[in-house]
């Protein structure tokens, strides 16, 4: 059986950010053709092939043992997939407000309530330096999230408390708290090996949310269902690369304390910024580009001081 260094959280955190962001730029695409519900469905419902057959994999061709599930393994997993469906839900929502790269910078306070519920749920805790690391990352998202706004009390009050930032705050919190959900049901396993812990986490908890959204759908909004079989050619790239990082976010948590992946994986937002500039043809200006060297030098300082 293979072992994983535990310094290899970095890399596969870096890696599941870009697949993040490649994700969320596609879901933005589809935005324009299924309603939110639609293409937060998408991400899920298109991802369980991909997630079985990474599982498959790892048992058959690398020798990973199946592990038994267990209760921990059940309701964390289901509370996961829940949060990770109303935190999707809301950010794709967000879409509706904001540019691309600002409507995603409100959802980056999660690493703060990801350490907040990971202090709660599993005891865990933050070394002074990746705290102090967080909050200049955070800092780095509020200066992007008041970047087009005019400088005067009213404008500042509204960007920060208004109905997108709200919303932002709460897509947050969903992540947060399904972040450390997936992390216990993935730490249930232990005795597998850490790829097949992540893998298989990450099968039932996208099995759950599939039919879940599933349910949902066919009882309220049975066109939406329809129109996201209808868009399989674009939906399954959704899906293929929402699993990708996945695996990276659920190998990662097993590998890592949830804040500290959560705090790395801000550098999602300079992906965000390429893919606005470079994709979306969006106009990045001074001061959220001052945001994203807060947010750099903030993974940069996790990754070496960490």
């Amino acid at each position: 059986m293979k072992v994983l260094s535990v310094e290899l959280w970095i890399p596969i955190t870096i890696f599941a950010a870009f697949c993040q962001n490649l994700r969320t730029a596609m879901q933005k695409h589809l935005k324009g053709k299924l309603g939110t519900t639609g293409a937060t469905f998408v991400r899920f419902g298109y991802g369980v092939p991909f997630a079985i057959v990474y599982a498959a994999i790892l048992h058959f061709v690398f020798d990973y043992p199946l592990p038994t599930p267990g209760a921990t393994l059940l309701i964390a997993g289901a509370l996961g997939g829940l949060a990770q469906i109303l935190g999707t839900f809301l950010l794709v929502y967000l879409f509706s407000f904001r540019n691309f790269a600002v409507g995603t910078a409100y959802s980056k306070t999660e690493p703060i309530q990801a350490a907040l519920f990971g202090s709660v749920v599993l005891g865990e805790h933050v070394s002074p330096i990746v705290a102090i690391c967080i909050v200049i990352g955070i800092i780095g998202v509020v200066v992007i999230s008041l970047a087009r706004a005019p400088l005067t009390l009213s404008a500042i009050r509204t960007s920060l408390v208004g109905r997108p930032a709200l919303i932002g705050l709460a897509s947050a919190a969903f992540f947060g708290a399904s972040a450390v959900a997936y992390r216990t049901a993935s730490l249930s396993l232990e005795g597998t090996g850490v790829p097949m812990q992540a893998a298989y986490a990450l099968v039932y908890a996208t099995l759950f949310q599939t039919f879940a959204m599933s349910a949902w759908m066919v009882w309220r909004e049975p066109d939406e269902l329809r129109a996201s079989l209808r868009e399989w050619r674009s939906a399954v790239w959704v899906g293929a690369s929402g699993v990708a990082g996945s695996v990276g976010w659920f190998t990662a948590m097993t590998l890592q304390n949830v804040a500290y992946v959560r705090a790395l994986a801000q550098i999602e937002l300079v992906f965000t910024f390429l893919a606005s500039w470079l994709v979306f043809k969006e106009v990045i200006v001074r001061s959220e580009i001052i945001g994203c060297v807060f947010i750099v030098a903030a993974v940069v300082g996790i990754i070496l001081l960490g």
